[in-house]
């Protein structure tokens, strides 16, 4: 029941990531958007959650992170309701900036929770559970807001989190125990303020690239300045007694395996599922609503093979080094069945989303168990957040990078500008071509980061497993 509760209050932070997009043409009409109001709107929820999950994670450990629960949950349903009545674009994007505090709480607890209350064997298939959620939202947001849409206003896209949000207050309060870092470490203040401003800054900058160049005042003010103040905070934390983000957490072989697994497969999964996306409706002419429902096998293979336990099977019998290398071997197989098979139609398509959907059940929950399984269950909080936080790296590196590479090859502001200005239909089937021809070497790229990361990770997750056989094997 408390692996339920904590499903719930999870699916309403990911809803939220996806369910705005679907509403874009509603708000710019009825709100007046301009572009730079819709991407602030979309950015400003994702800004704040990302640079917040270090800072989250670790006043979960120290005030307890069924306190910090409660908190997520009762601001992310101010913030929605807030959202939903919201007048102006500026009341909007301060009210998903707010939501994002929320979202930033919730992702972290969520975890560590699961790590407190499920014992070491029974946690690989909590987790599992816990992924599957993850892509359970990414598949249903989109439907829910194309069928909200199509019967109320766009603010009740945010009013549905509200009775969501409210029984999952009842739940946590009624079900789930606290649990906190017993030592009560003091509050590493400066380490919240400069982590909290680093990774919002490197954020900000990825998300900034590909509209306004890499080379932009903007792009580069804002790289710089995570640089600077990440490395202060790296300095902060070897210094101090008290760090919130520990240092030698990076000495473990287990750590570092799974952390660059994790950004390595995100890099290569965000990036290549944004440009899958203008496939569909681009090149193969489905509206949003179509493509999203011919997205939906990657995650529902997900969640079919993580509620019924099979990845955690494969999991207890391979080991993780091997479940992470074959699953990011599928992952990669997949996107390169959809670079080369995708101009065929669909269904080179499907069977590349079905290898997905497979590689990461298997691969997802290894990795996150692993990161969580290096840390002390005191600092589970930190970890949960440092999760996060590589994922929302690798993601947004993955959509600006290989964003990056599409645009290199096909010198375009962007198809549907480009068809619209064309005079002829040979020129429209050579700018449909030439989208192809840059998404496919896109597509290889991102396979070729996942498979990159499969064997980085398990070398190092094997390297962290021999090492410790004689420690254990000498145990009395």
């Amino acid at each position: 029941m408390i692996l339920g509760v904590i499903c719930l209050a999870q699916l309403t932070v990911l809803l939220d990531n996806t369910v705005l997009n679907v509403a874009i043409p509603s708000l710019t009409r009825e709100l007046d958007a301009s572009t730079a109001d819709i991407q602030w709107m979309i950015n400003a929820y994702s800004l704040v959650q990302s640079g917040l999950l270090l800072t989250a994670g670790s006043a979960a450990d120290r005030y307890g992170r069924k306190k910090m629960l409660v908190a997520g949950l009762a601001l992310f349903g101010t913030g929605s309701l807030a959202a939903g009545f919201s007048q102006t674009t500026a009341q909007l994007i301060a009210a998903r900036a707010g939501m994002g505090v929320g979202g930033a709480l919730l992702f972290t607890t969520t975890l560590a929770v699961v790590m407190q209350v499920f014992r070491s064997e029974e946690q690989p298939r909590a987790i599992g559970v816990w992924a599957a959620v993850n892509s359970l939202g990414f598949a249903t947001g989109p439907l829910i807001g194309g069928f909200v849409l199509n019967h109320f206003w766009w603010g009740a896209i945010f009013l549905i989190n509200l009775p969501v949000a409210a029984l999952g207050l009842v739940a946590v309060v009624a079900l789930v125990p606290e649990t906190k870092n017993p030592q009560g470490d003091r509050p590493d203040l400066l380490g919240a303020f400069l982590s909290t401003i680093g990774m919002t800054s490197l954020v900000f900058a990825i998300i900034s690239g590909p509209s306004h160049g890499w080379t932009s005042s903007r792009v580069l003010v804002s790289a710089g300045l995570a640089v600077l103040v990440l490395a202060l905070f790296a300095h902060w934390e070897s210094t101090i007694p008290y760090p919130m983000l520990d240092l030698a957490f990076f000495r473990d072989r287990r750590f570092t395996g799974a952390a660059a697994g994790t950004v390595l497969v995100t890099f290569g999964m965000g990036g290549a599922l944004f440009l899958l996306t203008q496939h569909l409706q681009f090149v193969l002419g489905y509206g949003p609503l179509e493509a999203g429902l011919r997205t939906a096998p990657l995650a529902l293979t997900v969640v079919a093979l993580n509620f019924t336990g099979l990845s955690a099977k494969v999991l207890a019998r391979l080991g993780g080094p091997v479940s992470v290398l074959v699953g990011m071997a599928l992952m990669a197989t997949g996107l390169v069945s959809i670079a080369t098979l995708a101009s065929g139609g669909y269904a080179g398509t499907l069977l590349g989303l079905l290898l997905i959907g497979a590689g990461t059940a298997v691969a997802g929950p290894a990795m996150a168990h692993a990161i969580m399984s290096s840390i002390p269950p005191a600092k589970a909080g930190v970890g949960a957040g440092i999760n996060g936080t590589l994922g929302e790296f690798g993601n947004g590196l993955g959509v600006a990078v290989l964003g990056a590479v599409l645009n290199a090859r096909f010198a375009a502001v962007s198809l549907p500008v480009a068809l619209a200005a064309a005079t002829s239909a040979s020129e429209r089937t050579r700018l449909i071509d030439s989208f192809s021809s840059g998404l496919e070497n896109s597509l290889l790229l991102g396979a070729s980061a996942v498979l990159l990361g499969g064997v980085v990770a398990a070398a190092l997750l094997s390297r962290a497993e021999r090492k410790e056989e004689p420690s254990v094997l000498a145990a009395p």
